[in-house]
């Protein structure tokens, strides 16, 4: 999204992965130990990995301003990890699911996960609105819009708009945005 926004995504080639814990095969190994994506390989050094690294970098590296100075950067920083943290806890949710026999999938934690992100979505209803309402696009807005996006396409059974409907207007807004709408999975 962020070289959507930024107009530059001819400047980065992307190569899909696709891997698991438990079989991380196709993910990208030599460019990141912890087999994750995203990976950034540059030509002039080591690959970054981690979305907020790679983000800062291609902030700094186009000049996209999707970080503002300080102070209101510590919003933002809080709200993309709070964003990142719903998305690890959606994802946790999917391998729960997808890497268990039925039997072995322990409810218990699935819900702890569900929680998890109940409590960051109550946070951003509540604590977090006048930040993502703000007009100029910031990589908190793209941070928050992308683990939304991620809910919906994961975890469709889960009705997170009833506990957060603020964020849900908020959020029907945001996705229509060129970039969003630039960057959904092709197999939705």
């Amino acid at each position: 999204m962020l070289l959507a926004e930024a107009g530059r995504t001819d400047d980065v080639a992307l190569v899909q992965a696709a891997g698991t814990p438990l079989d991380s095969g196709g993910m990208p190994l030599a460019q990141n130990p912890l087999g994750k994506i995203p990976t950034l390989e540059r030509d002039d050094g080591p690959a970054l990995f981690d979305s907020r690294v790679i983000c800062r970098f291609l902030d700094a590296e186009f000049g996209t301003n999707l970080y503002p100075p300080a102070p209101a950067l510590w919003s933002v920083l809080t709200i993309e990890a709070l964003a990142d943290g719903i998305t690890d806890a959606a994802i946790a949710m999917v391998y729960e699911t997808r890497l268990r026999s039925e039997a072995q999938v322990n409810a218990q934690l699935l819900e702890g996960y569900w929680e998890k992100i109940t409590r960051a979505l109550g946070a951003l209803e509540t604590r977090w609105m006048a930040d993502l309402a703000r007009t100029k696009p910031d990589m908190a807005q793209i941070a928050v819009g992308t683990a939304l996006g991620y809910l919906d396409f994961r975890h469709q059974d889960r009705p997170w708009r009833s506990n957060a409907p603020n964020l849900g207007a908020w959020y029907a807004v945001f996705s229509a945005r060129p970039s969003m709408l630039a960057t959904v999975p092709p197999d939705r």
